[in-house]
């Protein structure tokens, strides 16, 4: 047996033996779990054998459940531990065993074990369910020890029914099983453990046959292995999350091999795509694509675009990501670390040699500010291509004020010393209005009239009669600078309108891919947690909700998502409704509550879309039902007349006092008024039963049932067609179920083999198959072409015939509805040598938890 751990970061070894029994009550316990892909995997083996490690250690270990299942290895390793009496719960008649958690805790002991925390108690019981004891044992300072099998955590539950066909009755919730401070695989190879099945080390050997080829198919224990395998690596990811968050680590830890490759959306984005798959694939590293959606709106990417990078990297098996950021490099690298990435790929810059000069750009800023991320960048045909980037307005802004000093005082010191000699003085003011113009079309007002009034005052000392001197001795000097003032500041003033207009154009078309963004995820069914992640994501926000102001938090995603308007750091409110798209985490600006705004309104729009699909669904369940009200009522035209007519027939010929009946003659016709009587009763019978099903209001007592018990009655509601047909080997076998609905299922598929099999034996038979008792109806009639199986349990079905002489097709159907009722499951296979054999699962008394 090989076993592989899983152990939270932040928690403390549970076997501490110098904490006293004072101090384990003052501080609450730690759980240990033992997980397993399957039944027999040795669980309760590995907990008695971590017991006994405990106890060489001077630990005061104590054992209150443990389940051996008749596995004698298993039961020699409880000697030596000692043991702390059951509870017996009186419960219809039966006395139950259960853990007696008040023993427990007057016993006071440093370690517990407890066995199968998935189980459901005994009615009566303290509590409803064994994990709540044990949050009470752990409440009390006592640490424990138990097990469970992946197939009873509460969201594998629908996907290990896909898998196996059976239905789990026992759950836990994920986030008990999450929160024990350990928990550990208990791994076995599917191979190994069939062998250890096929030498009686699991279940008795007449079970063996049937549980192996069932449950324990390789193929079932093969992905039950996988699946534990992979929850409980997402239990490990999200406790080194946890444990980063809370001890405030930024850097990255390569626990795990993440790729993210950023783009622009331009031509090189499928290069870089590609590229950072072949480095993701090397390593079996996970792959993410981001793209960093400019607050000033530049370098945007269209929706085609868009579309084609999203359809590689769903091809790569990648994810898509978009974020938004002023800083390219910082949000960037935010995310990479906030994802725990390893390497991060990004194209060379596109921008000329020379523009690289004056600034290196957004790849040399992420190289340097990287850290412990590897940096890849990758060359694309559009590399060095000569695009520049555009200075942002505040860099704008202060190239404004640099030059309105700057250029005038250039131009004064140049006209001074190279073309005063050669120039009059309207020539030099020429020269200084063309430097004036050159600042007023960088923008600002302040900064083109500064340089207008130190060109006018330049020009007037160094050029204008009387020299040196600010003395204003021409009008036309007067004038010159009036002229200089007022076209700087025009231009200027022109310049900046035309440079806000781009920016709203700019913002407008960021606003456009946001929206873009958030509507393509709708559009590609994301249901409403997915878009509030998306936000979430995009925005850098710890948590966002959708909240009503009657109904109060309707959905949320994130850590501490706010419950409340006042709780929430962004609050946007829903024009047509009273709702509030909540945000908690930086202060989004108002150019981002447009577009955020503009989500909320999706979000509400989820809400009302599932709203009516749920009126849609009732209303397509009355249509349902009206079609097969009309459906029944055509099957029973036919079928109520005929016996009916068959009685009346034979009652009318008694009665006649024309013609003398023999008693053989007269016995012939009373056999034919009650065949005919027995027919009405099974139709009306399986009507009634069909009718309630429908109208959902079937509530079985699920119990103990014994099975020889049941099949008797059954047949005795046939009557005597069973009589000679029908063979029985139930033995002493009992079954969690309804008796009545029982009964009634093991009828209609007798009646349903005698139907269609004439002729042919008819077997019942049924065994116990681990946690299941396995029913089967078998006889050697025509079968059922393949692939059709399933049709038969369908209303007014008859092996795929649509005649009515033979009754509406309802008892099958009626079967697998009360069948499903009683939590079980029922299908339909081939009998060996030809024939159909109609297998009924139920739960299996004797099996632990089942109640």
């Amino acid at each position: 047996m090989s076993r592989s751990g899983c152990e939270h970061p932040t928690a403390r070894p549970v076997d501490d033996e110098n904490v006293t029994a004072s101090e384990r009550s003052t501080k609450r316990g730690e759980l240990r779990i033992y997980l397993g892909a399957a039944p027999g995997v040795g669980k309760t083996y590995a907990m008695l054998g971590e017991a006994h490690r405990r106890i060489e250690r001077g630990t005061d270990v104590v054992a209150a459940v443990v389940e051996t299942h008749g596995r004698h290895k298993t039961a020699e390793l409880l000697d030596g531990i000692e043991l702390i009496a059951p509870k017996y719960v009186e419960y219809r008649g039966t006395r139950m065993p259960e853990l007696d958690v008040d023993a427990v805790v007057r016993r006071r002991p440093a370690l517990v074990l407890i066995d199968e925390l998935a189980h459901t108690n005994t009615p009566g019981s303290k509590n409803s369910k064994r994990w709540h004891d044990i949050d009470e044992i752990l409440d009390a300072g006592i640490d424990v020890l138990s097990t469970v099998n992946v197939q009873h955590l509460e969201s594998l539950n629908d996907v290990v029914e896909q898998i196996t066909g059976i239905v789990q009755q026992e759950t836990v919730p994920d986030e008990v099983v999450r929160g024990a401070a350990q928990i550990e695989l208990v791994d076995i190879t599917p191979e190994a453990l069939r062998r250890r099945l096929s030498h009686g080390n699991v279940y008795a050997p007449a079970k063996v046959d049937a549980a192996l080829s069932n449950y324990f198919r390789q193929g079932n224990l093969t992905a039950l292995r996988e699946i534990a395998l992979l929850w409980l690596a997402d239990q490990v990811d999200a406790a080194l999350a946890k444990y980063r968050a809370e001890n405030k680590i930024t850097d990255t830890w390569e626990a795990k091999e993440r790729v993210v490759v950023a783009v622009t959306g331009g031509p090189e984005s499928e290069t870089l795509v590609r590229r950072a798959s072949r480095i993701a694939s090397r390593s079996s590293a996970e792959l993410i694509v981001v793209h960093i959606v400019r607050g000033d709106g530049l370098a945007g990417i269209s929706a085609p675009q868009m579309g084609k990078v999203r359809e590689l990297a769903t091809s790569l098996g990648a994810s898509l990501h978009s974020v938004v950021g002023d800083d390219v490099p910082t949000a960037l690298l935010d995310f990479a670390r906030e994802m725990n990435a390893t390497q991060l790929v990004i194209g060379t810059s596109r921008r000329s040699r020379w523009a690289r000069i004056v600034d290196e750009g957004i790849g040399a800023a992420t190289i340097q500010r990287s850290g412990k991320v590897d940096v890849h960048m990758v060359t694309h045909e559009e590399a060095n291509l000569g695009r520049t980037r555009t200075a942002t307005p505040t860099q704008r802004r202060l190239i404004s004020w640099v030059a309105a000093v700057l250029v005038p005082s250039v131009v004064c010191a140049f006209t001074f010393g190279l073309l005063d000699p050669y120039l009059d003085v309207g020539a030099e003011g020429a020269v200084f209005f063309v430097a004036v113009l050159l600042v007023a079309l960088l923008g600002g007002v302040a900064p083109a009239a500064l340089s207008a009034v130190l060109s006018a005052m330049l020009l007037n000392y160094f050029f204008v009669e009387p020299r040196y001197s600010l003395t204003v001795a021409k009008p036309s000097s007067f004038v010159t600078s009036v002229v200089l003032l007022i076209v700087a500041v025009a231009v200027a003033i022109l310049v900046d309108g035309a440079a806000t207009r781009a920016r709203e154009a700019k913002r407008a078309s960021r606003e456009a891919e946001l929206l873009a963004l958030f509507a393509g995820s709708v559009l590609r069914g994301a249901d409403l947690p997915g878009l509030l992640e998306r936000v979430r994501e995009t925005y850098a926000q710890r948590a966002v909700s959708v909240f009503h102001e009657e109904d109060g938090l309707f959905a949320s995603v994130g850590e501490d998502p706010p419950a409340s308007v006042e709780a929430a750091d962004t609050a946007v409110e829903v024009a047509d409704g009273p709702y509030w798209l909540l945000l908690a985490g930086r202060r989004l600006p108002s150019s981002d509550r447009r577009v955020v705004g503009a989500v909320a309104n999706q979000a509400v729009g989820l809400i009302k879309q599932r709203e009516l699909t749920e009126a849609a669904s009732a209303a397509t369940a009355l249509a349902e039902a009206d079609r097969l009200r009309r459906a029944l009522l055509s099957a029973v035209s036919h079928d109520l007349r005929t016996p009916l007519a068959g009685a009346k027939a034979a009652v009318s010929s008694l009665r006649s006092v024309d013609v003398e009946f023999s008693p053989e003659a007269t016995a012939e016709l009373l056999a034919t008024v009650e065949e005919s009587v027995d027919q009405l009763t099974s139709l009306v019978g399986n009507l009634l039963d069909s009718s309630r099903l429908a109208a959902g209001v079937i509530r079985p007592e699920l119990r103990r049932v014994y099975l020889d018990e049941v099949v008797h009655r059954a047949l005795v509601s046939i009557g005597s067609a069973a009589h000679d047909r029908v063979e029985v080997e139930v033995a002493d076998v009992s079954a969690m179920a309804d008796s009545g609905l029982l009964e009634r299922v093991v009828a209609n598929l007798v009646e349903n083999a005698l139907r269609h099999a004439p002729g042919s034996p008819v077997r019942i038979a049924a065994a116990q198959v681990g946690v299941r008792v396995l029913i089967t109806v078998a006889d050697e009639g025509p079968g059922v072409s393949r692939g059709t199986e399933e049709d038969i349990f369908g209303a007014f079905q008859r092996l795929g015939d649509h005649d009515n002489t033979s009754g509406v097709g309802l008892g099958l159907s009626v079967a697998r509805g009360f069948v499903e009722a009683m939590a079980g499951t029922v299908h339909a296979t081939d009998t060996p040598g030809g024939g159909l054999t109609i297998v009924v699962d139920l739960a299996n008394p004797d099996a632990k938890g089942a109640k």
